[in-house]
């Protein structure tokens, strides 16, 4: 049984588990649910994930993994080569802390569920809703622009030399972005470190053009 990725081309979460698997070399099918369509509400969907979000991963023993932190962490644990987290504790933690900034700090206050709200129950228009998508991605890359540039253990990527789920969290949050006009010139860091992703043929193939439900 092969391994099944429900998502949306778009979905920043569904490109970081879409890395994921690229980078592990895992073959997998995608079944596409366009979330400004409301496919994922249907009846069928919700018995896949009753949360009615993507991603979920189906798993080749038949089990539904929900939610991308959790997806990520099971492909590396059950897929741990090649790598995704450094092999020392400190390392592991540091990369989980960078990865955090963005899937804790910036999505959920910027995920389609919230900018829908801000047009539907508070009159935002489009200006007002790309500046406070802006608004909060500057909140975490500001620090976070710091921290990578001041910090010994950052190197060709987040962490080191080879990408780790840091990587994967800003290489998708990057792509995001660029939907909001964030400016990019003011995290040089953030960018070389999305440069050198952009190298790697997992990190590319996973980008939302390249997908088969891509608009």
């Amino acid at each position: 049984m092969a391994l099944t990725l429900h998502g949306y081309f778009r979905s920043s979460t569904s490109l970081r588990v879409r890395v994921a698997l690229n980078y592990k070399g895992l073959a997998y099918e995608q079944v596409t649910h366009h979330l400004r369509k409301g496919e994922h509400r249907t009846v069928d969907y919700l018995d896949v994930n009753p949360q009615g979000l993507v991603p979920a991963l189906v798993t080749d023993t038949g089990v539904t993994l929900t939610q991308s932190p959790a997806i990520l962490e099971w492909l590396e644990e059950a897929h741990p080569e090649p790598p995704l987290l450094p092999g020392d504790i400190q390392g592991r933690a540091r990369v989980r802390a960078l990865a955090a900034m963005i899937g804790c700090e910036i999505h959920p206050l910027n995920n389609l569920r919230v900018l829908n709200a801000l047009k539907t129950r508070f009159d935002a228009d489009d200006d007002a809703v790309a500046e406070w998508f802006r608004h909060w991605v500057g909140e975490t890359f500001a620090p976070l622009e710091r921290r990578l540039s001041n910090d010994a253990e950052t190197g060709r990527f987040c962490h080191g030399d080879t990408p780790t789920l840091a990587d994967v969290y800003l290489y998708a949050q990057v792509i995001n972005n660029r939907r909001f006009a964030v400016p990019s010139e003011v995290y040089p860091t953030i960018m070389r470190i999305f440069a050198a992703c952009e190298e790697s043929e997992a990190f590319a193939a996973a980008r939302p053009e390249n997908q088969p439900d891509a608009e």
